[in-house]
């Protein structure tokens, strides 16, 4: 029986305006579905007119104009239904699903659906568990002591995977996947008695675990930023009073 990380897995990736997930805005995203090492995998792309203006800076990175939005995108709504429902047809088949830094993409994608359905990606998953695999906290769990940062084009070139168009929802996700394939082989002593589901609440503990460090990092070197140790999804604020 091959292991879990030769068989199917599924990567979510999304473009967006910024880095605030409780305010900013989903512009692209693709789901990428592959059900073995070697198999065509299936792909999904979604392009979003957000309705706010997209930063000089965000475009820069991901190349997407307000003109080009509003000409080819669609309107949030139907786009971040079909996402979720996508994403829980995953879920429901059992297929881990593959997001580099988990608690960014799924926490803009829970706070668009809030924004614009009304609802939630736990309410679309129907009590449904995620199966989530985040190759950013794999690789600094595993790989804990080696130097330099850890960002997606990073871990491509550490592990020997093709990123061909970086910052595009689906070249990204399909890299991630890609990814967590080579860090299950390279590391299979030490994965392969796991099953996904098993890995999925050890990142819980490992994430935290990072956040924490990070946070120490950060006081050490006099900044007051905040890391959230919830992983792969961030809670809610607290209302307003």
């Amino acid at each position: 029986m091959p292991s879990w990380f030769e068989g199917p897995l599924a990567a979510f990736d999304t473009e967006t305006t910024g880095v605030d997930v409780e305010h900013d805005r989903i512009v692209s995203a693709a789901l990428v579905v592959q059900r073995g090492t070697g198999s065509l995998p299936e792909i999904r792309r979604w392009l979003v007119s957000p309705g706010v203006p997209v930063p000089p800076a965000a475009t820069e990175i991901h190349g997407l104009t307000d003109a080009h939005l509003q000409r080819h995108g669609r309107w949030p709504a139907p786009v971040v239904d079909e996402v979720a429902r996508a994403i829980a047809e995953q879920v429901t088949r059992g297929t881990p699903l593959v997001v580099m830094n988990a608690p960014f993409d799924l926490t803009l994608l829970d706070r668009e659906l809030k924004r614009h359905r009304n609802s939630s990606l736990a309410g679309y998953l129907s009590l449904r568990s995620m199966t989530v695999l985040d190759p950013r906290v794999l690789d600094k769990h595993l790989d804990r002591y080696r130097k330099g940062r850890r960002t997606l084009i990073d871990l491509c070139g550490h592990y020997g995977v093709e990123l061909t168009g970086a910052h595009d929802a689906a070249a990204d996700a399909a890299a991630a996947l890609h990814v967590v394939r080579a860090v299950g082989r390279r590391f299979a002593s030490r994965l392969e008695p796991l099953t996904p589901t098993e890995l999925h609440a050890r990142q819980t503990v490992w994430y935290a675990a990072q956040a924490r460090g990070l946070q120490a990092w950060f006081a050490l070197n006099g900044s007051d930023e905040v890391c959230d140790p919830a992983w792969p999804l961030r809670p809610d604020l607290p209302a307003a009073a």
